[in-house]
């Protein structure tokens, strides 16, 4: 079964989570002072606008696949490690879709991940870190402990070639943080997701489907 999320309370939850992890999410005495500037995301105000789609494949193709996922998703990860590769040999490398990533966001972890996720700055880049994400997914989510959660999440920064410093600076964007959460609640609201993998395809959604169901749409579409 595909994992569900609420909309309507879902930005406050996850600003809310940032500052639990204050009061709560400690390895010694004191919480870290990047968990502390993580928590400050819920006093910023969020702008939708300064967040850009993150985009494979052909603007100019005819038929366009929006994935919502999320990176704390096991039905994500395992969409990621078998059909979009396939996906992304056969329809998105090739020019015949355009591909949105869009990030639905659970909880803060998955918000983390994404802050990650887009700390490279490039479209490449950012794939490259969100494929590693998922690939490691048992690995950096298995402790449920927050501190130890954005150690990994940096792990994983850093392989992409990120320092401590531009990392630090990405988690304690405030402003970035509320804004992708406004963004996210926008576009889940107006595409009424409710569960991840869901796909919008040229305005139409769906849900999580094998390969074989997945190309048999798309070859439909096009050809239509």
């Amino acid at each position: 079964m595909d994992r569900r999320l609420f909309i309507g309370g879902g930005a406050v939850a996850v600003g809310l989570g940032a500052a639990w992890v204050v009061q709560n999410g400690r390895t010694s005495s004191q919480p870290s002072e990047l968990l502390v500037g993580m928590a400050n995301a819920q006093e910023a105000t969020g702008d939708a606008s300064m967040i850009t789609d993150m985009v494979l494949g052909s603007d100019d193709a005819t038929v366009e696949v929006i994935e919502y996922a999320s990176y704390t998703c096991p039905h994500c990860a395992s969409f990621h490690a078998g059909p979009f590769k396939q996906l992304k040999t056969d329809y998105i490398d090739t020019g015949k879709i355009k591909f949105v990533y869009r990030e639905v966001y659970f909880d803060r972890f998955g918000l983390w991940a994404s802050m990650i996720a887009r700390c490279g700055g490039d479209t490449n880049r950012f794939f490259g870190i969100s494929d590693m994400i998922y690939e490691k997914q048992r690995e950096w989510t298995a402790s449920g402990d927050p501190a130890t959660i954005v150690e990994e999440l940096k792990k994983i920064g850093k392989v992409a070639g990120l320092d401590d410093a531009t990392l630090d600076a990405c988690m304690q964007d405030a402003d970035m943080a509320q804004s992708l959460v406004t963004w996210f609640q926008g576009n889940a609201e107006r595409d009424s997701i409710n569960s991840t993998p869901s796909f919008v395809i040229d305005g139409t959604k769906y849900s999580n489907m094998s390969y074989a169901d997945f190309s048999a749409l798309l070859d439909d579409k096009i050809a239509g």
